[in-house]
């Protein structure tokens, strides 16, 4: 049977679908990129806005269309939050709920009645990612959440915190690198709970992975900034652990901040950028931020614009606010116009697209390991760029030889100048690391 496995949505979403991919091919089916191909087409949603909400119906709706012959499987939290509408919709053949995610491949060819003899097998530590070439890999470690930030429905769709065993963590990574992957993403909905049910905490999982392991980088997901204890910092020392971290921030406002019931006031986390940068001045702080949260003022605004220009972020992750049902933000007073958002969204875009660049800025005439992707565009007639990630996760591009082979090595390169959306490099050195 040929299985399509498609996700809108974060990282964790990414991370079941590797999953998901290596069992259904452990049950001697195949997986395909190709969609219109497929016997069983799996989908992972996504609830986290409105507009995420809409964009799952919408793929929903097209991959029946185009392959209206597939058995068609719906999970994630749009599924999980509207799972009668996720049920009605056109070709839905069952609806895996969040709860149940472990299980999916169990109860997809059983409940299809798709579990017959496989026309192959696959012997474990034979098992390819269900897109091949990649060189990273993410790997989801925890599950749920405890906190109740206002404007958040994923907790609500994704339920009490559940961590994965320690070993079994180990386990998934070392198969990864024997299937030569040299980069993982540890990912959860809060991935800083991680051991909260277990007697543990990211730490210990993070020294496990470290003593156990050999994938020369691992690389952290999402973080709440108010997980980060002192011990943590110390894992920086080890240049395994990239040098970037996504900590969430919502508003430089400290007033709105405390409406989304956030844990963290902006002093702790200019205090978190300071310490962070002590130990790498060029280490990438990237964030969230929500334009337009209910009562969010004019005043509220400048002091938030005013902030997150002082902590001069890598990046920023933008989200004009939408009210959820069934979250308190929904229920609260005097909502933000709708051009008012639309307003404070450029400007905050436009900011953000300062900050990049200056971060480019920073690093330029730097070397680093850079790990190369298998994408190239050509350059001429006998020559490529390639594309490939720095530790601090700046994207780098370098023009070689229309012969030579990157994919999945890190090389040493200086970074030279800026482009757009990439910063431009030069091999240091064509021996690998």
């Amino acid at each position: 049977m040929k299985v399509h496995l498609k996700t809108l949505g974060c990282r964790l979403n990414e991370a079941e679908l590797e999953t998901w991919a290596q069992a259904f091919q452990k049950s001697g089916h195949q997986v395909t990129r190709q969609a219109e191909n497929a016997n069983l087409i799996v989908i992972n949603s996504c609830a986290v806005t409105q507009d995420a909400a809409r964009k799952s119906r919408q793929l929903i709706r097209r991959v029946h269309r185009e392959n209206p012959a597939a058995k068609l499987v719906v999970s994630g939290c749009y599924a999980t939050l509207n799972q009668q509408e996720a049920e009605q919709l056109l070709g839905v053949d069952l609806v895996v709920s969040n709860k149940d995610k472990d299980q999916l491949v169990e109860k997809t060819l059983t409940e299809l009645n798709l579990d017959t003899m496989p026309s192959m097998s696959t012997e474990p530590g034979a098992i390819s990612l269900f897109t091949r070439g990649r060189q990273r890999a993410f790997v989801k470690v925890q599950d749920g959440c405890r906190y109740r930030c206002t404007f958040c429905i994923v907790t609500v769709a994704r339920g009490d915190e559940k961590s994965r065993a320690v070993q079994e963590v180990i386990a998934e990574i070392n198969a990864l690198h024997q299937q030569n992957i040299n980069e993982i993403i540890l990912t959860g909905v809060h991935l800083g709970g991680y051991g909260s049910d277990l007697g543990l905490n990211l730490v210990d999982l993070i020294k496990a992975i470290l003593a156990e392991t050999d994938v020369p980088r691992i690389r952290l997901g999402s973080l709440e900034p108010w997980e980060l204890t002192d011990d943590f910092y110390q894992l920086f020392d080890n240049p395994r652990i990239m040098p970037h971290l996504h900590l969430p921030l919502q508003s430089g406002s400290d007033s709105v901040l405390r409406r989304m019931a956030r844990r963290c006031k902006t002093e702790e986390f200019a205090n978190i950028v300071n310490h962070l940068r002590q130990i790498n001045p060029l280490f990438n702080i990237t964030t969230d931020i929500i334009v337009g949260f209910p009562g969010e003022t004019e005043e509220e605004w400048q002091e938030s614009l005013g902030f997150i220009r002082q902590v001069g972020f890598g990046q920023l992750h933008i989200f004009t606010y939408s009210p959820r049902e069934g979250t308190k933000a929904a229920t609260l007073p005097n909502p933000v116009h709708e051009p008012i958002k639309k307003q404070r969204s450029q400007q905050l875009h436009q900011l953000g697209d300062e900050m990049r660049l200056q971060f480019y800025q920073d690093n330029l005439g730097q070397q680093f390991p850079v790990l190369w992707e298998g994408y190239s565009e050509p350059v001429g007639a006998d020559q490529q760029r390639v594309f490939g990630y720095t530790p601090n996760y700046l994207k780098v591009g370098c023009v070689i030889s229309s012969e030579m082979s990157l994919e999945n090595k890190a090389t040493i390169a200086r970074l030279t100048a800026i482009n757009d959306t990439y910063v431009l490099a030069d091999l240091v050195d064509d021996g690998l690391l």
